[in-house]
């Protein structure tokens, strides 16, 4: 919880703006290097869960690669000080100006998802006089048991290689002489919180390998992706995600060749806990079953709860009111979306308190949109 000093601190700031606990992000990242080091195992950060250059600067400095999806991403990252040789560039839809932006810095390895894409990479690769280093990814038919909008590893899914498309996939390859198979990419979905997910992940990859190892292909890098989900209920509890746990199933259950090396993609799990939002009540309106709480941020500052349902917990920072009352708590959007959370029970509260929504360290700041012009909130440390 915040100190009355923050709290003094967050009044006399224009609200609504993203709060980032350093303290808090440093304390995950020792704890992840330390777990991760156990198994010489290889992180890197997924860029899309938040690019705010003072927490990638951070997380750089202890020593994680970087897991792309644009060609900006990319940039992103070299410009923040991640050495290229640590980029992965994933996307189901790279353009050829993003393939041209990873082949100049000569990257670390492209994650490719379709044939019709590894077609394209080689014909980049060979006018620029560059070879490019390429996983595969393929999609494992894996559930993640997590929301459908962020389920990446089934066969309905847009994302990967399906497992009857391999034999032409080799094929293919053996006519692109400006790649190199390097890896095997696998990601399964996001916030996944049903850890029994990533033992299917593992044993489906065993399998994958065994029927490279059968066509005489052992790579030298399996990237297993990320999705590692956090305790958005109990974000003070369980600040810190459970990485030793996490990444002995991987110890346990994925069966590797001499010299293969593991790579993970994780973004969430690393900076969802270090942010809130901080926004300010500007009405109190009377409802039929509840009152509501218009907040200056929206759905323009956190598109969480609009897209995906996501509950995240909400305080109200400034409220010493012993009474409870029930609150929807809702933003200035001209959306009915446009809402962080119903029927909430919080301390009585009226315009000018501070409310904070906890946990927006990811897919907050990096997911704003100018919706009704709205202006760009800016973040404070």
């Amino acid at each position: 919880m915040f100190s009355q000093a923050q709290i003094s601190k967050f009044r006399e700031l224009p609200t609504p703006f993203y709060y980032y606990d350093l303290e808090v992000l440093e304390a995950t990242l020792k704890s992840l290097q330390q777990e991760a080091d156990s198994y010489n195992y290889h992180i890197h950060y997924a860029l899309k869960a938040n690019s705010n250059p003072e927490i990638l600067k951070l997380i750089e400095s202890y020593g994680l690669g970087a897991d792309c999806v644009s060609g900006n991403e990319i940039s992103r990252a070299i410009a923040c000080g991640f050495p290229a040789s640590k980029i992965a560039f994933a996307g189901v839809g790279k353009t050829d100006r993003e393939i041209q932006t990873g082949l100049e810095h000569d990257i670390f390895c492209f994650n490719c998802e379709s044939i019709p894409e590894i077609k394209i990479m080689n014909e980049l690769a060979a006018q620029s006089g560059r070879k490019a280093r390429i996983a595969l990814r393929i999609n494992p038919n894996v559930n993640a048991n997590t929301h459908k909008y962020i389920t990446t590893g089934l066969e309905e899914n847009k994302f990967g290689i399906n497992m009857w498309e391999l034999e032409d996939v080799l094929s293919v390859l053996q006519h692109c002489k400006h790649l190199e198979l390097i890896g095997l990419h696998f990601h399964i979905g996001s916030q996944i919180t049903d850890l029994s997910a990533y033992k299917g992940l593992c044993l489906r990859v065993n399998e994958i390998q065994n029927w490279f190892y059968e066509h005489k292909i052992i790579v030298d890098h399996i990237n297993v992706g990320g999705g590692l989900g956090i305790d958005y209920e109990h974000h003070r509890e369980n600040r810190i995600p459970d990485f030793k746990t996490f990444f002995a199933i991987f110890h346990d259950f994925l069966e590797l060749r001499p010299q293969q090396q593991v790579h993970f993609e994780l973004g969430r799990s690393v900076v969802a806990q270090c942010g809130t939002l901080i926004t300010k009540v500007l009405y109190v309106k009377n409802g039929v079953n509840t009152d509501f709480a218009i907040v200056d941020a929206g759905m323009t500052e956190l598109l969480r709860p609009a897209l995906y349902q996501a509950v995240h917990a909400i305080s109200n920072i400034s409220s010493a009111s012993p009474t409870l009352k029930r609150y929807d708590v809702v933003g200035p959007i001209c959306e009915s979306s446009d809402c962080f959370a119903k029927a909430l029970m919080l301390p009585e509260t009226k315009r000018g308190d501070l409310i904070a929504i906890h946990s927006a360290g990811a897919y907050g700041e990096v997911m704003a949109s100018q919706y009704n012009l709205r202006d760009l909130v800016k973040a404070v440390y």
